[in-house]
């Protein structure tokens, strides 16, 4: 019975040795298993480190203390910027030298598909190292719209899926784990059941989906902030008030484009969304507007050019953080007319002049 029972005993230990072999070879990143064809991010490219940001209460702050309040442009899809030959660093000079000190870029699921990860990461990584040199932080926005809870979009580029969506989150926060200046990372665009057309999903669901993402990125890199978006296009954020997200380093999304509601703006932007900014950060990611003559005007950007200052202001007092859409002189609305003058549009002339003033 002894000497069973000691056979047992050794049985078991090479059952935990073979498990621990085998947790091993998982952590072990030059076994044949984790061979790949995509190099890793060369962090010698970062030739200095940003001041790392992080969530304290409802603000922003950085690692002296200081509360950050960002203010900054959305540039066009690298994948546009690339087709339109303007994929240099002159471009981002350009955002620089009118005051932004964030960027977001928009990563359209079927343009990180048709470049495949290796060519898209490459340019992701270019995109990081420019905004690096130049102290600019950058928000890596999964650009979709739609309901990622029954796979139903808005149209074909915005298609994805759990796993893709969930994949990028995984490879892109790994990758730029350790590099402060890529400091956000936007779960999902816009959200929207586009009055039912695209299916049913409810807050519980969603907010299931976003702890999951969060959970990946944090497992490859803690210090990441995620951006939570609200329903109705990214819009609304009530939900907050019962159901917050339950996970840390976070901060909720409004796109409060012009024609969401009517006047009285600033009452309703606080109830749509303005309020969660009183117990979390609160970081408008896409804003902007047109006027109805303008090239691309649609549904919701038309004002007749009283939004802008009106959304700054409002922002300004409650120390939201904020994002133009788009630098490109097609996307609309537009910042600027065309690339040989970078002329501002409307909309241009007034965040610059914000940037300028207030990012200092």
């Amino acid at each position: 019975m002894k000497t069973f029972h000691n056979y047992l005993i050794g049985l078991g230990l090479m059952l935990l040795s073979a498990i621990s072999c085998a947790d091993n070879a998982w952590e072990n990143t030059s076994g044949w298993w984790n061979q790949t064809d995509i190099p890793a991010f060369d962090k010698s490219k970062i030739t200095q480190q940003l001041p790392l940001i992080k969530v304290q209460g409802n603000k922003f702050v950085n690692d002296a203390g200081k509360v950050m309040v960002f203010r900054g442009l959305n540039i066009s899809d690298p994948d546009k910027i690339a087709r339109d030959k303007r994929f240099t660093k002159k471009h981002f000079e350009v955002i620089k030298s009118w005051g932004a000190n964030v960027i977001r870029v928009p990563v359209h699921p079927s343009a990180w598909r048709k470049h495949g990860k290796k060519a898209y990461l490459a340019m992701l990584d270019q995109v990081v190292v420019w905004a690096n040199e130049l102290n600019i932080y950058v928000i890596l926005d999964w650009h979709s719209i739609g309901n990622l809870h029954s796979q139903m979009f808005q149209n074909n580029s915005y298609y994805t899926d759990k796993p893709e969506t969930f994949d990028f989150w995984r490879t892109v926060s790994e990758r730029y784990a350790g590099v402060n200046a890529v400091a956000f990372y936007e779960i999902f665009n816009e959200p929207t059941v586009f009055n039912g057309r695209l299916g049913i999903v409810s807050w519980a669901d969603w907010k299931a989906i976003n702890e999951e993402a969060i959970t990946i990125i944090q497992a490859h890199n803690p210090k990441a902030i995620s951006l939570v978006a609200g329903f109705n296009w990214a819009y609304d954020l009530t939900p907050i008030a019962t159901a917050p997200i339950e996970r840390d380093n976070v901060a909720y999304v409004s796109h409060a484009y012009p024609m969401k509601v009517g006047a009285p703006y600033e009452k309703n932007w606080e109830r749509d969304f303005g309020f969660v900014a009183d117990k979390y950060p609160v970081f408008a990611t896409e804003i902007g507007y047109q006027l109805a003559t303008d090239k691309g005007a649609h549904v919701p950007v038309i004002d007749d050019g009283s939004y802008g200052k009106r959304i700054t202001d409002y922002f300004g007092n409650k120390g939201i953080s904020w994002v133009g859409w788009v630098f490109d002189p097609d996307w609309s609305p537009q910042m600027f007319t065309d690339y040989k003058t970078y002329e501002p549009t409307m909309q241009g002339k007034h965040f610059r002049e914000v940037m300028l003033k207030e990012n200092n």
